[in-house]
């Protein structure tokens, strides 16, 4: 297997790296940074914040074999070193980029300040439901999956409201390279923490949208009682009319609810 490799975008103002706490974005997938642009605004006078891009996502160069989700979780530490060489972060995701966040915290407990993991589980889905979507993908590209996407990532009535940021995710989406999801869904294909998440001891935030069909507030407390009963601390954050993408969906309390968790665990 290649490592997968994965680009940073700046999503706080433009300054010296290091000289406020680092906080790592990731994001779920099909989207690109555009996830974190708002939430990462409202926090980026406090922390400076970096987002990654999946394999064929975003910036970041597509693969040509397939990964897993720990070696995602490798390749975003290889891009923090690339940028702040052993620096400790804060880390959060969402969906896969979550998953990516367990694993940091099951492997790479070492390098973290704190995790947060959004709209997201310790197994998502099926193995069958992601092979036959790679399948799928691979075939026919990714605006394929515009339709399915656009009604699991929104909450009722938000790309009407919203329609700036709805399309601009789903740009992302249709913009995203046919192969690079597909190893993507076959790494959430094989993804299954749940028997690791005893391991985990970093401080750990969970947040769910309660209109998530793909990972309801449900997945999101047997990922906190997972962590709670090895010895961890995990707690559970739901919020009301968010679906799949709360960054983007509720950037203001999604904001909050981070800014509070963070200073609550070194600065």
């Amino acid at each position: 297997m290649a490592k997968p490799i994965v680009k940073a975008v700046l999503l706080s103002p433009q300054r010296e790296l290091g000289t406020k706490p680092l906080l790592v974005v990731g994001p779920s997938l099909g989207t690109s940074t555009i996830l974190w642009t708002e939430t990462a605004a409202l926090l980026g006078d406090e922390y400076d914040v970096i987002g990654w891009d999946l394999p064929g996502h975003g910036i970041s160069p597509t693969v040509t074999e397939g990964f897993d989700v720990a070696e995602l979780a490798d390749a975003v530490v290889d891009l923090v070193d690339s940028v702040l060489p052993g620096a400790s972060f804060h880390y959060a995701g969402v969906s896969l980029g979550g998953a990516t966040g367990l694993q940091l915290g099951i492997k790479h407990a070492d390098r973290l300040r704190s995790l947060s993991v959004q709209c997201s589980g310790a197994k998502l889905g099926t193995p069958e439901g992601w092979l036959e979507r790679a399948e799928t993908v691979r075939k026919l590209g990714t605006p394929v999956m515009i339709q399915g996407s656009a009604e699991r990532w929104f909450g009722p009535g938000f790309m009407d409201r919203q329609p700036d940021i709805s399309s601009r995710l789903l740009h992302a989406l249709s913009d995203a390279d046919r192969f690079g999801y597909a190893f993507c869904c076959e790494a959430l294909a094989a993804f299954d923490v749940r028997e690791q998440l005893g391991s985990i001891t970093v401080p750990t935030q969970v947040i769910a949208g309660v209109e998530d069909s793909v990972a309801p507030p449900s997945m999101a407390e047997a990922v906190a009682a997972g962590i709670n009963a090895g010895g961890g601390t995990a707690e559970v954050v739901v919020l009301d009319g968010v679906a799949h993408l709360a960054p983007a969906e509720a950037p203001a309390a999604v904001a909050d609810v981070m800014r509070t968790f963070m200073k609550e665990n070194g600065l």
